[in-house]
């Protein structure tokens, strides 16, 4: 949150990606066609193009012991940002034999490669916890969740892919 502006109050996020059917529906119900899904006992990858004005490819791995969604996303050329991953916290898990579940728990944090990893919306998190949105034992666990990944990756020399290596998890992207 910029100082000065209110909070976007919403529901968590939620997604599903479908391995059968090879597609990804994004919290506004559009199905996406997804290029790669590959499943490892930790967690789930996938990858897609996407119809972003602001970038045209998506890879995720969805990490459920981590509460992390840990992202790369292709920013066109217009709109480049400073970051190397994009970490969402929430719960994120199989729902199914073939199936996916994506609920985000509104924090965030951008992982810049051997500089810092940054928490973002905070204030989002408290909004929907007094919005009736989260139950404060789902905020406590975001809450920790965040404090293990940006303690992780801090003390790994804001390595992300480094913390994970050290917990037994190996990520690979295109």
């Amino acid at each position: 949150m910029t100082q000065g502006h209110a909070v976007d109050l919403h529901r968590p996020k939620v997604e599903f990606f479908d391995l059968a059917e090879s597609t990804n529906t994004d919290p506004k119900g559009f199905v996406r066609p997804v290029e790669t899904f590959h499943v490892e006992p930790w967690g789930l990858y996938m990858a897609r193009t996407a119809d972003h004005p602001e970038f045209h490819y998506l890879e995720s791995w969805l990490i459920p012991e981590l509460s992390l969604r840990a992202s790369v996303i292709h920013f066109r050329p217009t709109h480049p940002r400073d970051q190397d991953y994009y970490l969402d916290i929430g719960d994120f898990g199989p729902s199914g034999p073939h199936t996916w579940t994506s609920v985000d728990h509104y924090l965030d944090i951008v992982v810049r490669r051997g500089r810092e990893a940054l928490l973002l919306d905070v204030d989002e998190l408290l909004a929907a916890h007094a919005a009736g949105y989260l139950t404060l034992p789902e905020a406590q666990r975001a809450i920790e969740a965040a404090t293990v990944a940006v303690d992780g990756i801090a003390s790994h020399g804001y390595d992300f892919e480094a913390w994970l290596r050290s917990l037994g998890i190996t990520i690979d992207w295109r």
